[in-house]
Formats: structure tokens, C-alpha cells, sequence
């Protein structure tokens, strides 16, 4: 695979048509399923996720086109996506999420497996937003917390303590189902 910097590779997209698309293409394939996944689990909707990846990148490339500089690709990509889901979140009202996110296929797991993906996933709704939104950065995106904390604009600080706060409250609604999972082993 291409080893050649986000940040020259966004610098390309100023240039003409072909360096342009060849640099997009290189840099949807590095960041589409980690944009796909943040949206996904932010909205809980496939289609929803997909279209918000799609104009993600339109974004990106908009935004390249005029040159504008940049010290963190990653962030600044997480940053268009985040701002993409919190519009789209405001003018649809909807918070859920579903279990299909999780790293695992949910119908090639065992039964206990399926029932605890689907206990994880219901504990992730009702964590606050805001917690969740943290989590789901670090946890499933493996951004760093001083990355998480430039794209929600937000203390590093602030960013510890709503992953330490949403790991504790997941903690606490799983423990009962864990300690039963365990008993019958």
C-alpha cells in the first residue's frame, strides 16, 4: 500500500483532476471504515452513517481544493464527520445505536456472546451523549484523548473524565450479567 503522508496527500487534492482523485481514493481507503463506524455508532442508522461518510469526504476534498493547511489529517477528517453527525442528529431528534457495530458478526457468535453484544449496546444508549460520544472515539475509532479532545473541542481533562465516567457506568450495568456469565462457567 501507498505509504505517502495524510498531510501530502491532502495537499494533492489542490492539484490537478487526477493527482487529486488519487489522493482522495488513497485516503477514503485508509479512513472510510473508521469514519463509517464513528457515524454508525454516533447515529445508529446504516444509510445514514454511509451518506454522512460520503459527504465526509466531499468535504474533504472541498476543503483541499482551496489549500487550506493542516497539522492533524486525522482530527480535521473526525472533526468534518463529527460536525456532519451532530447536524444531522439535531434535524432528525434520533439517539439510538445498533448492535451490528460491534467488532464481532453478531450471527457467528455463540448465544451468550450475542446476548452480551446486545447488553453492551443497550448499555451504550444509555450512557450520556456526550460520554458515549468520548467512549466511542476511543474506544472503537482507538483515537488518542488529545486527539478526542480537538475534535469535540473539549479540555483534555474533560475528555478523561467522560471515558472514565461512561467505562464506569458500562461497568456498573454489566457487572450483574457478568458475574451470571461467570457462575455457569
Amino acid at each position: 500500500m501507498d505509504e505517502t503522508p495524510d498531510l501530502e496527500l491532502y495537499a494533492r487534492l489542490a492539484q490537478d483532476d487526477s493527482a487529486a482523485q488519487a489522493a482522495l481514493s488513497l485516503l477514503y481507503r485508509r479512513y472510510s471504515q473508521r469514519i463509517y463506524t464513528y457515524c454508525r455508532k454516533i447515529l445508529g442508522d446504516n444509510q445514514t452513517a454511509e451518506d454522512l461518510l460520503q459527504e465526509t469526504f466531499v468535504k474533504l476534498f472541498e476543503s483541499g481544493r482551496q489549500g487550506r493547511e493542516l497539522e492533524n489529517f486525522p482530527a480535521y477528517l473526525m472533526t468534518i464527520a463529527r460536525n456532519l453527525c451532530l447536524s444531522h442528529r439535531a434535524r432528525s431528534k434520533r439517539q439510538y445505536v445498533e448492535v451490528e457495530d460491534f467488532h464481532l458478526t453478531y450471527h457467528d457468535v455463540p448465544y451468550e456472546q450475542k446476548e452480551l453484544l446486545q447488553l453492551i449496546q443497550t448499555s451504550l444508549e444509555l450512557l450520556p451523549e456526550d460520554y458515549r460520544e468520548a467512549f466511542v472515539l476511543r474506544e472503537y475509532n482507538g483515537l488518542s484523548y488529545n486527539e478526542i479532545s480537538e475534535i469535540i473541542g473539549e479540555s483534555l481533562d474533560v475528555v478523561k473524565v467522560r471515558i472514565l465516567r461512561a467505562k464506569k457506568k458500562l461497568r456498573d450495568v454489566l457487572a450483574p450479567y457478568l458475574a451470571d456469565l461467570n457462575s455457569k462457567a
